[in-house]
């Protein structure tokens, strides 16, 4: 069974920094194009940053030189560091594993509520 699990949500004082980490099992990780989403109250899921297998990354414009994404094949995790944190930023994030080549999926983690106020 295909299992994405997170850690590290909480609470955060603006300006401050929080790590979140992923992972995966039941996937071909290596192969996989690993991402994190969140959704807003009343806003739809959006994308916050992905990395594909060889290591290109995708970033909202909004998180653009704050967050930063890795992953570890060696281990199937992937993380997001989080820095200069903005109360926008609070949301539900997802961890997600996809591939559409040869064989195709789309997996979501249950998500993590991330919350940043003073």
């Amino acid at each position: 069974q295909v299992q994405l699990v997170e850690s590290g949500g909480g609470l955060v004082e603006p300006g401050g920094s929080l790590t979140l980490s992923c992972a995966a099992s039941g996937i071909i990780f290596s192969v996989s194009t690993m991402g994190w989403y969140r959704q807003a109250p009343g806003k739809q899921r959006e994308l916050v940053i992905d990395i594909t297998s060889v290591g290109s990354t995708n970033y909202a414009d909004s998180v653009k030189g704050r967050f930063t994404i890795s992953r570890d094949n060696a281990k199937n995790m992937v993380y997001l560091q989080m820095n200069s944190l903005k109360p926008e930023d609070t949301a539900v994030y997802y961890c997600n594993a996809r591939r559409s080549r040869f064989v195709s999926y789309n997996y979501w983690s249950q998500g993590t509520q991330v919350t940043v106020s003073s």
